[in-house]
């Protein structure tokens, strides 16, 4: 690790692994940069739109940021893979057949935007599923099988267990894939290069590689934090299943449903309160507290980031500097200055959750 400089600061600039690529944003702009087929940097640039005020309330504006950054990344996330070419079908495949040709030639970009907004909804989907379904079954099943015991009190706990468990269960499984493996070093190349830059140092890919890739203010801590504070929360707060089959005269398997929903409700109270500790955990991490707060999170990158290489990390340089306080123009070498910079001009908004 190299030693802080002089010129260290904590910024505000957070990102996004994708695929071959990052996308990174500051306060007035973003950029995403991919590496091609042909071995060449595509680098876009964009101005970001001013906040609103309810992205700027403490409390509030974690619940719209977190939903804008998810929009925002999945949309980069696809046009990554279409620039890197991930998607590529290879050249020995076979050639499509007459259905998809006539997908292809009636509806065109419509059919890709339907699968996309199909994936999303999916996604969704499949999240509320398994960490908020799952968990509430799991127990009821598990308290069915002991009919004499009272074990009602600790059905927050052990659903916020059940989370953690999958959660980690998810990641550690997909960390073994070879495409998400690359994807987690690009992820470690964006810590790396953002802790870089708050340490002063020069933000060449060789100075870079020096530094941690575990960052207080990563996503997936974000998401680790909200779910171990649901846990406190609804300890506190507890919604038993039982209430509402004795109010409402419903089964189990009704009254389950009933109390996932409440807990959906609730949500955002989480997020926002997970948003603001995060931040702290940002600006504060020499703290003691918030060094226990941020220990389990970045525990979990070692999951969610791996050690990248320079070619990686050059990627992550070129995404970064462009979104760099205009005022600040130290440690841009020659090589960072002749990156090229092609692509579009959009509006977009502003996070500065690293993911």
């Amino acid at each position: 690790m190299s030693n802080k400089t002089k010129d260290a600061k904590i910024c505000k600039i957070g990102g996004q692994a994708l695929f071959d690529g990052i996308m990174m944003r500051g306060e007035t702009k973003g950029a995403m940069a991919v590496r091609k087929k042909d071995g060449s940097i595509h680098v876009e640039e964009w101005e970001l739109k001013k906040k609103k005020w309810y992205q700027k309330a403490p409390f509030i504006r974690g619940v719209f940021n977190f939903v804008i950054q998810m929009g925002d990344g999945y949309r980069y996330m696809m046009k990554s893979a279409e620039i890197s070419g991930a998607f590529d079908e290879d050249e020995t495949s076979a050639e499509p057949g007459r259905f998809e040709k006539w997908l292809e030639e009636k509806f065109g970009d419509k059919l890709m935007s339907f699968i996309m907004v199909l994936g999303v909804v999916l996604g969704v989907a499949l999240a509320l599923l398994l960490f908020m379904f799952l968990p509430t079954w799991i127990f009821t099943g598990i308290k069915s099988l002991f009919p004499n015991t009272d074990i009602t009190s600790w059905r927050s706990f052990f659903e916020g267990i059940i989370k953690i468990i999958i959660f980690v269960g998810y990641l550690g499984f997909t960390s073994f894939m070879k495409d998400i493996r690359k994807t987690y070093q690009y992820h470690g190349a964006e810590h790396k290069t953002i802790f870089a830059y708050e340490s002063g140092a020069e933000l060449t890919p060789q100075s870079i590689k020096n530094y941690k890739r575990f960052h207080p203010r990563c996503g997936t801590s974000f998401i680790f934090l909200t779910l171990a504070i649901s846990i406190l929360f609804y300890s506190v707060l507890p919604i038993n299943s039982e209430v509402f089959v004795e109010l409402l005269g419903v089964n189990a398997f009704i009254a389950d449903i009933i109390r996932t929903v409440f807990k959906l409700l609730l949500l955002p109270v989480l997020v926002g309160i997970s948003y603001e500790l995060l931040k702290l955990a940002g600006k504060y991490d020499k703290n003691i507290v918030m060094k226990i707060i941020s220990a389990p999170g970045l525990g979990i990158q070692r999951l969610t980031t791996k050690e990248p290489s320079l070619e990686q990390i050059e990627i992550a340089v070129a995404a970064f500097l462009p979104v760099l306080p205009k005022e600040d123009a130290r440690n841009i070498t020659p090589h960072d200055k002749q990156l090229a910079v092609s692509g579009e001009e959009s509006d977009e908004t502003d996070s500065d959750i690293v993911s």
